[in-house]
């Protein structure tokens, strides 16, 4: 390593220190890729009767392809479609920015099935011990 750095290991670090990272790997990316896509949030919330966030999606576009992070939504309006109403709206989202494809991980006891019904398709899986299994699914917007 250069001298004049130093590596630090920080378990809660600020969010300008987090946020200094994709800023300097867009940085980077901007000189080998001129012109691509900007990342761009993505969220769709599902609120409760006071207006607290009780579920939703949350996500990012970027190059070309919707990332899901998060999707969960409340116990009392799982199996309802508000869920698939949910991808699909953010489905909309990266479309209208130019997407051609999404993509996200869940794990074997989250909602597999669930992203399979959507369209989405496996393309990898790493074990997950004691519990089962890491799905990454993708599909073609």
């Amino acid at each position: 390593m250069a001298p004049a750095f130093a590596l630090t290991v920080d378990e809660k670090p600020s969010a300008a220190d987090r946020e200094a990272l994709p800023d300097l790997l867009e940085a980077f990316n901007e000189k080998h890729w001129p012109g691509h896509q900007p990342w761009q949030e993505v969220a769709v919330f599902v609120r409760d009767a006071a207006g607290r966030v009780a579920g939703g999606l949350y996500g990012e576009t970027y190059g070309g392809w919707l990332f899901i992070r998060y999707l969960v939504m409340p116990e009392g309006a799982r199996r309802t479609g508000l869920g698939r109403q949910a991808v699909a709206l953010a489905e909309g989202v990266a479309r209208a920015r130019g997407c051609h494809s999404a993509w996200v991980d869940t794990f074997s006891f989250q909602a597999p099935g669930f992203y399979l019904k959507q369209g989405y398709e496996e393309f990898g899986r790493l074990a997950l011990p004691p519990v089962g299994e890491r799905l990454f699914f993708r599909k073609a917007l």
